[in-house]
């Protein structure tokens, strides 16, 4: 499983790498995390004073979207998570599927705005 293919049909491209966009990207296309994100800027950059904050920011909520985007991709990493978590009674197999879905955020985390 991998991110979404440049021009992928229903999947919206990502947007420019800026906080801006990235939030109306997220109005628009995954409205269900917007509380989060508007939650995180308040308390983490808005009320920080300190613009350091802003690449870590970036990069969280860059991920987030690039999987919530796509539904089917966001369905998976969620599945994944959640049979580790309540499902699994083995070790080996729980820490298996966070590997996949680790490895699936950190691809997600590499996509380029336009993808």
């Amino acid at each position: 499983m991998t991110t979404a293919a440049v021009g992928e049909p229903g999947i919206p491209p990502m947007p420019e790498r800026t906080p801006k966009a990235l939030r109306e990207a997220i109005a628009q296309h995954a409205p269900q995390l917007l509380p989060d994100f508007d939650a995180h800027w308040k308390r983490y950059v808005a009320d920080a004073y300190d613009i350091s904050t802003v690449p870590a920011f970036m990069a969280r909520w860059w991920g987030e979207y690039a999987i919530a985007r796509d539904p089917q991709l966001d369905a998976h990493v969620t599945g994944l998570e959640h049979r580790a978590a309540y499902e699994c009674t083995d070790p080996a197999e729980a820490r298996a599927l966070l590997e996949e879905a680790s490895s699936i955020r950190h691809m997600a985390a590499r996509t380029e705005p336009g993808q």
